[in-house]
């Protein structure tokens, strides 16, 4: 994302996480044009099949460049350092959706994935809801699929979801955050009243939670002067209970009892290392009583 990954670099992450007793990998035809797939799929090639569990997207239908250009340039408009030799194509039918899956199996090396997720249908909600979710349902009945689900970066059509059709899981990305918390009022309560799994993504807002300063990015675009100075006094806090904003966040991203999982991007095998550590770092009560009575922290937020 943003910067160019090398294959060894990715190679070593994978490791890293593996080593680190990390069993869940998740991914998606979008990410790269569906280089992040293929290098997962090679990363995990000699991993007991039985001993991880990864998921991967639907929704985003991948189609050689060649058809509408040369292929050349890169896809730094999609925030990817990599060669544009795709452009991607919204597809919530029926067809689209097993296609997409398909193409995923094989750049992964895989017969079948633990989690497909609907990916983004933000703007496409008829067509995910009437097509896109029971084109899923079916590919779960013939193992193709494990366990599906829709993955998105807001809580409220992630909560019809959980309400209107049996998805195993969802995926919410950056609204379960110690900067934004709106997910709490609708979809984990929702999802625990249901026994649907959420998966947090976006444990530090892509980027300012991990390393809060001017020109930090916040939801893939520059952070405004007021959430970087909540991030700076998260940080103070947290220097003051002696511990890192980064441990605090994915604590806090894990503590709601609806939640079974936290995912962090991590481009090398130093940060994948960092996390691991931090995410097992003891968060003391007085931290969180402090950002209450500083405001800093919903009171009916579970931590």
């Amino acid at each position: 994302l943003y910067t160019e990954v090398g294959e060894d670099q990715a190679h070593e992450a994978v490791t890293a996480a593996w080593d680190a007793g990390i069993r869940y990998f998740d991914t998606a035809p979008h990410y790269g044009l569906g280089l992040a797939e293929r290098r997962l799929g090679a990363a995990l090639r000699t991993r007991p099949r039985t001993e991880y569990t990864l998921s991967t997207k639907v929704g985003r239908r991948l189609e050689p460049a060649g058809r509408t250009g040369d292929g050349t340039g890169d896809d730094l408009a999609a925030g990817f350092a990599v060669p544009a030799t795709h452009r991607r194509v919204w597809d919530f039918t029926a067809d689209g959706i097993r296609r997409t899956l398909e193409a995923s199996l094989d750049r992964l090396g895989l017969d079948r994935v633990d989690i497909a997720y609907l990916h983004d249908p933000d703007d496409h909600a008829g067509a995910a809801f009437r097509e896109g979710y029971p084109a899923l349902e079916r590919l779960r009945d013939e193992g193709l699929v494990g366990a599906i689900g829709a993955g998105m970066n807001q809580s409220a059509l992630l909560t019809r979801f959980v309400h209107d059709t049996d998805v195993d899981v969802v995926l919410c990305a950056g609204r379960h955050t110690l900067l934004d918390h709106s997910a709490l009022t609708d979809l984990l309560p929702a999802a625990l009243a249901r026994g649907v799994s959420v998966v947090v993504g976006g444990a530090f807002n892509s980027g300012l939670l991990a390393d809060p300063r001017p020109g930090a990015t916040y939801d893939y675009t520059q952070a405004p002067p007021a959430l970087v100075e909540r991030a700076l006094r998260l940080r103070e806090t947290a220097r003051a209970h002696g511990i890192t904003l980064r441990a605090a966040a994915l604590s806090h991203c894990a503590a709601h009892p609806a939640v079974a999982s936290v995912l962090i991007g991590a481009r090398s095998a130093a940060e994948v290392r960092d996390c691991a550590e931090q995410y097992a770092v003891p968060v003391p009560a007085s931290f969180w009583r402090e950002l209450r009575e500083k405001g800093l922290l919903p009171r009916e937020e579970p931590v």
